[in-house]
């Protein structure tokens, strides 16, 4: 199934980095998505013909936000935090151009406010990169609007 990735995620494009959902499952609390690389998407240096490493963790921040956003009876998403990343790892010299890459992800931990994940970024069988995410999303997002419209 093809899902509007701008009505899944808190963002706009060009700032949306997936491509699209492979698939989700609340019951083993997981998701998967695709990225694309290619000479349009942000954040694409010529210099290196592909994307930083680093960008992986947001791969896996938004990958985070499309299971939020099923685990939220997909209404309108919510505002998250990425709090941090414990041991993220890379094991490439960059996204390459004109490859796929799929980005697993896997609640480990939740209570009302905090949440962590496990996360793999893989091309093919190949795991390219690996972090535990935590995040944050406030159950009063009224109160954080307002403070962000300040």
């Amino acid at each position: 199934m093809n899902y509007d990735l701008e009505k899944v995620l808190p963002h706009n494009h060009p700032i949306i980095l997936i491509d699209e959902i492979l698939d989700y499952n609340l019951e083993d609390r997981t998701a998967s998505t695709l990225v694309k690389i290619y000479e349009d998407k942000m954040f694409f240096d010529k210099t290196i013909n592909g994307i930083s490493p680093i960008v992986g963790i947001e791969f896996m921040a938004q990958t985070l936000g499309c299971y939020s956003y099923f685990k939220n009876n997909n209404k309108t998403p919510k505002i998250g935090f990425l709090l941090g990343t414990r041991l993220y790892k890379n094991h490439i010299e960059c996204f390459e151009n004109g490859k796929e890459y799929r980005v697993e992800a896997k609640e480990v931990f939740s209570d009302t406010e905090l949440v962590s994940f496990e996360c793999f970024i893989y091309n093919g069988d190949e795991i390219c990169a690996e972090a535990s995410i935590n995040a944050y999303m406030p159950a009063n997002q009224i109160n954080l609007i307002g403070m962000l419209n300040v």
